[in-house]
């Protein structure tokens, strides 16, 4: 069976255009994303896990490799993939029901079949009742129940989330995993999460890659094998706390091996 999503050798250097200084952020970055597989990526800051997201999203160029979705390398951004930044980045002007709309309306769908899937999509992320409310009238959580509509609503094949829930507080950040397990569970879409928190990761994860220290390569793939569906309370049970400790252990190997290099640079 062809993966719904493969990384072949990738690497990616880009040049600062203001310095003119050229950085590997990723080197023969392989690994693969099976059809409605959730798989987490963690590593050290400046590994480049939001770079990766970028590229498989043709965002940015590769400098060397290629990313297969279904088999055909990807040229640049397409209807196929969507993605849910950690901002919602929603039009203030516009409502509930009208930001999630926005996309499809720019692809040229009727508005009457637009408003239809974005009421779905809202009931779908439990904002029914919401639809006429402006961004500023919701809580942040809210608002990226909104952005992840906004994503869902296209039918893309792969969702792509850059650390989503990073900008919430603690308590909102574990119910919106405990949601987004239930949305995803509903819909079983592809999807690829980057986080830098581990538990997030591993609670919301098939598999869980580890990336090293710039420039970013697998270093590890850890399959996460709690039953789904899964309970908050699984991130308090000791084989999750194990686990928790040794992608913990993998990450800081990685973070001291990246200041000795710069050490010796």
């Amino acid at each position: 069976m062809t993966s719904k999503l493969e990384a072949i050798d990738v690497t990616v250097r880009y040049e600062n255009p203001r310095t003119g200084v050229a950085t590997l952020a990723l080197s023969g970055l392989s690994l693969r994303v099976e059809p409605g597989e959730f798989l987490g990526i963690v590593g050290p800051s400046g590994c480049g896990k939001t770079t990766f997201l970028y590229c498989v999203d043709g965002l940015m160029p590769l400098s060397g490799g290629r990313i297969l979705l279904n088999g055909r390398p990807i040229t640049g951004p397409g209807r196929d993939r969507a993605v849910v930044f950690q901002s919602p980045s929603l039009l203030p002007w516009r409502t509930t029901l009208r930001n999630v709309t926005y996309g499809l309306e720019l692809q040229g769908t009727p508005l009457r079949e637009a408003l239809d899937r974005a009421r779905e999509m809202i009931r779908l992320v439990g904002l029914e009742g919401f639809e006429a409310y402006h961004p500023l009238e919701l809580s942040g959580g809210m608002q990226q129940r909104v952005n992840l509509a906004r994503a869902l609503v296209m039918g893309a094949e792969v969702v792509l989330l850059d650390e989503p829930f990073a900008a919430l507080d603690a308590q909102t950040r574990e119910f919106m995993q405990a949601e987004l397990m239930r949305i995803w569970g509903e819909t079983r879409k592809t999807a690829v999460f980057i986080t830098h928190q581990i538990n997030e990761a591993l609670y919301l994860a098939d598999r869980v890659v580890v990336l090293s220290h710039r420039p970013g390569r697998v270093k590890s793939v850890i399959p996460v094998n709690f039953p789904r569906p899964r309970e908050l309370r699984v991130k308090r049970t000791p084989a999750f706390l194990h686990l928790e400790d040794h992608v913990w252990s993998l990450i800081e190997e990685e973070v001291r091996g990246g200041l000795r290099s710069a050490a010796d640079a």
